[in-house]
């Protein structure tokens, strides 16, 4: 059991789904709150301090992609994971855009669960990204979540800041996804299945060739990972 709790808010309008997550989350030691309705939970989410926010898609009143850009705008820190059906790319893509930190498919185990909530909440709070890196003439800014070169500019998430940063720290040698997984967002179970590397990158990806056009700045090494082309 954890000595300290933390406070973690689902919102989610399946009355028995809801009610498995809320008591697998208090039986891991955690405090858990449970809202049905999609206003409902971007008003406790605003109201009420919690280290971490389980945010269904659809919704009652208001979808979670709405819910999470508002919370997002309010509370930057805050950690959000959203629920999403299986199979939905568009919803997980649309997720990470609105500020998610991760996302669940159903149907998922409640390992996978755990697994999830423990990577974000071991993230909270940290801003290993607030660097400043020069490479290949674009200035990223960790701080601003800002690349640029010369008069263009992109925003930049967090978590592709903080990808850029290990990238850059990791220049020398190729860095695999799972290496990624574990330092980046701080899974303690990192052979679990997710894609969330891959749709952190493909949209860096694109954001960086906004600047530089396509000549890659992150290689893709086949079977091994990742390689920063720096020269």
């Amino acid at each position: 059991m954890r000595q300290t709790k933390a406070r973690i808010l689902v919102v989610e309008d399946d009355t028995a789904l809801l009610r498995g997550l809320l008591d697998v989350l208090v039986f891991n030691g955690y405090e858990a709150k449970g809202v049905e309705d999609g206003g409902q939970g971007l008003k406790a989410g605003l109201a009420e301090r919690f280290d971490l926010i389980l945010l269904d898609v659809m919704l009652p009143t208001l979808d979670g992609f709405t819910i999470c850009k508002e919370i997002r705008s309010k509370i930057p820190g805050q950690g959000i994971i959203i629920i999403t059906a299986k199979g939905a790319e568009d919803d997980i893509v649309a997720g990470f855009k609105s500020g998610a930190d991760d996302y669940i498919t159903k149907p998922f185990s409640l390992r996978e669960v755990m697994v999830r909530v423990e990577a974000v909440l071991r993230r909270t709070g940290k801003n290993p990204g607030d660097e400043e890196i020069h490479c290949r003439g674009i200035f990223f800014d960790g701080r601003n979540l800002v690349a640029q070169i010369e008069d263009q500019a992109v925003e930049l998430t967090r978590k592709e800041m903080d990808i850029m940063i290990f990238l850059h720290r990791h220049r020398d040698r190729i860095v695999s996804k799972k290496e990624l997984l574990i330092e980046v967002w701080h899974y303690a179970d990192a052979d679990i299945e997710t894609r969330t590397v891959d749709i952190h990158l493909l949209k860096l990806r694109k954001k960086i060739s906004a600047l530089i056009g396509d000549t890659p700045l992150i290689s893709t090494i086949r079977g091994e990972g990742y390689r920063l082309e720096t020269g």
